[in-house]
């Protein structure tokens, strides 16, 4: 005679499971909000002593997390505050992403025709973008870079080429930064001739904005 064995434990209704996902999914859910957040100490030790009335904490107040950087649009109006007090509305363009800030400078106003060497309204520019690039975390840098147009006309005799204009260009920018007391650590200039166009129509006013220098602002912490 065969004997059906007694089932050790019942199944759980259907329910139960759907529930259990649910909590395991909203306490995921809080334990990322709890790892992005600042943790006040002082704080929480003062909510646990509501149900501990019997114990009683004295912790200095910190914070888990370090100090974030500015956040990019932040760094950006700083930016156009002051650029804009120089220049008109169509000698630059700033443009933010959640990484940096990218202040772009066209040649007719920013350099002397058909050189690399500044102009006044240039350079009062730069000693107001300066002051906010001082005040800029540790961890982030500032690369400039220089481009030309295809039909730049080079009136300098020291310079050879497009390449060497671009180059120029974003160095002489460097330099000014570095006297304006921007960390020298920070900054690096690149030149790339007329290779990275903004415009690639053969339209004369959207050509000439090609001649431009661009100060990218990378607020992310350095690669190494």
């Amino acid at each position: 005679m065969a004997f059906k064995k007694k089932e050790e434990c019942k199944k759980p209704p259907a329910w139960l499971t759907s529930f259990s996902d649910l909590m395991s999914l909203l306490l995921t859910f809080f334990i990322l909000i709890y790892a992005m957040s600042s943790l006040d100490v002082a704080q929480l030790e003062k909510f646990i002593s509501y149900f501990q009335p019997e114990r009683k904490f004295y912790i200095k107040k910190t914070s888990i997390l370090p100090p974030i950087n500015p956040p990019p649009k932040e760094v950006a109006l700083k930016i156009k505050r002051r650029v804009q007090k120089v220049l008109p509305p169509w000698a630059f363009q700033i443009v933010i992403t959640a990484d940096f800030v990218k202040l772009r400078l066209f040649d007719k106003i920013f350099f002397q025709d058909g050189s690399y060497r500044l102009t006044p309204k240039a350079q009062q520019v730069l000693r107001g973008v300066a002051e906010v690039l001082k005040k800029l975390p540790e961890r982030s840098f500032i690369r400039v870079e220089g481009h030309v147009s295809k039909v730049v006309e080079i009136k300098d005799p020291y310079v050879k080429d497009k390449w060497e204009l671009s180059v120029r260009r974003a160095t002489e920018v460097v330099r000014f930064l570095q006297r304006e007391g921007v960390e020298p650590t920070k900054l690096s200039a690149a030149g790339y001739g007329d290779t990275r166009p903004l415009y690639t129509w053969r339209q004369p006013i959207l050509m000439e904005r090609n001649n431009r220098v661009e100060i990218y602002v990378n607020l992310t912490k350095r690669k190494e």
